[in-house]
């Protein structure tokens, strides 16, 4: 089950937990949109409930309609959806482009209109298309774009998050763009560091490609946040929550709103963080390069000539480490000229001050952990 901010024209937290994708009831997501709304998810921004794999009956009906399965989800889907809609929030749904989801239940091939109509009858907001059991790369293809008009044609509207360009190499995004809001780029994302700093290192590996396609309407996705978990450390949880807002993603949440811990609960609600991620600008953030052996540094522009950067540490063992660089590197040399204000938002929000451009920054970092600043200038 997922959580979180996803909209068509920008991103925005959501959330799915994959232990519960084939177990859950629709008491367990009912308990969801309540914890949403009492525990401040909702205030927060976040604002989907989302149904992942396995929902379905393992045949559809005798119209040929996609069918809740009736143990877990008695009352069907239509009923969830105005459950959760009466609290504020919207529902998410999942299928496939082929002929079955990667659990094995039925997929949309051939019925893709049918399908996008049941779902908009149902009053689902937003559809996650998976790309499992695909004949070709053609009929893939032809599946998300029929998926992506056949919604528009419901005249609801519906967030299409595709997987699409996971499976092409390389991946054509002008195109995907004009039929998906957001889309999957590389692998499923685990609760372990290692998972998070691929993702890291493939979206540097890429930038080139990917970040100028990011914007209005259309983003890249990284994945799911899988803060609250158990596989992360507290300063590689900051790492993952600073380096989504950086790379303007979808903030889908992977965890359990009933036992997550407060200190997971303030990281995830962080305004400052999710204000970044929800810039309206709409630019995707990048690697500039090294600082020193292990340090890396992004930066993302803002509005109002802003940046939000980030200080990564890539050293797994040890201590500490500062990173010094000089201000004249951020912005192609415009973010702090002739002067700029920077605050430290993770892992602990205070002001720094003012800073002149021929000045250098010394930033200290704990191992695997983030230091995410905002550099605001003093015209």
């Amino acid at each position: 089950m997922r959580c979180g901010l996803s909209r068509a024209q920008h991103r925005g937290p959501w959330f799915c937990w994959p232990h519960h994708c084939c177990t859950g009831t629709r008491q367990l997501f009912v308990e969801m949109a309540d914890r949403m709304v009492a525990d401040g998810w909702r205030d927060a921004g976040y604002e989907f409930v989302c149904i992942d794999d396995c929902w379905m009956a393992p045949t559809r009906d005798g119209q040929g309609r996609l069918q809740a399965d009736p143990k877990r989800f008695p009352s069907g889907i239509r009923r969830l959806a105005d459950y959760v809609h009466s609290k504020g929030l919207k529902l998410g749904i999942y299928s496939d482009v082929g002929k079955k989801t990667c659990a094995g239940f039925p997929g949309s091939y051939n019925h893709y209109d049918l399908d996008a109509q049941t779902f908009a009858s149902w009053g689902v907001d937003l559809l996650k298309f998976d790309g499992c059991n695909s004949d070709s790369l053609d009929l893939l293809a032809e599946g998300y774009k029929r998926m992506s008009l056949a919604l528009n044609r419901t005249g609801r509207s519906i967030v299409y998050s595709c997987e699409w360009p996971f499976y092409l190499r390389p991946p054509n995004y002008t195109e995907i763009k004009q039929y998906c809001n957001h889309w999957r780029n590389f692998y499923d994302v685990y609760d372990s560091w290692s998972s998070i700093k691929s993702i890291l290192d493939w979206t540097a590996l890429h930038q080139d490609t990917i970040v100028k396609i990011a914007g209005p309407g259309g983003w890249n996705d990284p994945d799911m946040l899988v803060i609250g978990n158990f596989g992360l450390s507290r300063d590689q949880s900051v790492t993952q929550m600073a380096m989504w807002a950086i790379m303007a993603a979808p903030l889908f949440m992977s965890n359990d709103l009933r036992h997550i811990s407060p200190e997971a609960k303030r990281l995830l609600q962080n305004r400052e963080v999710i204000a970044i991620n929800q810039d309206p600008l709409g630019k995707q953030g990048y690697q500039l390069f090294k600082v020193q052996q292990e340090g890396w540094l992004w930066e993302r522009p803002l509005s109002d000539l802003a940046y939000a950067v980030a200080v990564l540490n890539q050293q797994e063992i040890g201590g500490p480490q500062n990173f010094t660089f000089s201000l004249t590197w951020l912005g192609h040399g415009l973010a702090c000229n002739p002067a700029c204000s920077i605050r430290q938002v993770l892992p602990a929000s205070r002001d720094w001050g003012v800073y002149s451009w021929l000045s250098s920054l010394s930033v200290e970092v704990n191992p695997t952990g983030t230091v995410l600043l905002t550099v605001q200038p003093v015209l």
